[in-house]
């Protein structure tokens, strides 16, 4: 049976890194896809676990000779999915996950259309808006801006093959395993 690769986006403050690693957990045949990046290391990162860590020239280089199947630019810094990578995995017999943005998510869907595109949702807007609150780790203006990218990210994921609204963590995980099973299952 063939493998494939489900991209996951969502809203900061949606929970999508809680519902996908609870999805692992309960599902360890599959494998989290690792992104390229500039940035520097952070303590406790390793390369080639946490992010595979490129200088900005190669990096750079990489952009020009197209190795990625995604990129952007964020913060000053890169990210990227290399392709060969993700096919090397594939071909290994991996279904693969990677959580990357809506813009990215829609690149990639061009350079790869059997790639699965999952958004997870918040319930509501307020209900967001009350989570980012929750956190106090932003001030008034940036809980703005996140607001108003969520409204984006909305709009791009009317182009995503799925919408999961994460409301309950239990019930957000067991869609996502239904959503990626029925995929699955489809291929055969």
């Amino acid at each position: 049976m063939d493998k494939k690769l489900f991209v996951i986006s969502g809203s900061s403050g949606v929970g999508k890194g809680t519902v996908i690693s609870n999805f692992l957990k309960r599902n360890p045949d599959f494998m989290l896809s690792i992104s390229c990046t500039t940035r520097k290391m952070r303590v406790g990162e390793v390369d080639g676990v946490n992010y595979f860590f490129l200088t900005q020239e190669d990096f750079t280089t990489c952009i020009e000779n197209n190795k990625f199947l995604e990129w952007a630019e964020f913060a000053g810094n890169y990210y990227g999915t290399k392709k060969k990578y993700i096919f090397e995995c594939l071909e290994k017999g991996k279904n693969i996950i990677l959580e990357i943005d809506t813009k990215g998510a829609l690149q990639l869907k061009e350079k790869m259309p059997e790639a699965v595109l999952i958004f997870i949702c918040p319930p509501s807007l307020e209900v967001l808006e009350n989570r980012l609150r929750g956190r106090k780790t932003e001030d008034e203006n940036t809980i703005k801006k996140r607001l108003d990218e969520v409204r984006e990210e909305l709009k791009r994921a009317e182009n995503f093959d799925y919408k999961l609204v994460n409301d309950d963590l239990d019930t957000a995980v067991i869609r996502l395993e239904e959503i990626i099973k029925g995929e699955l299952n489809a291929q055969r």
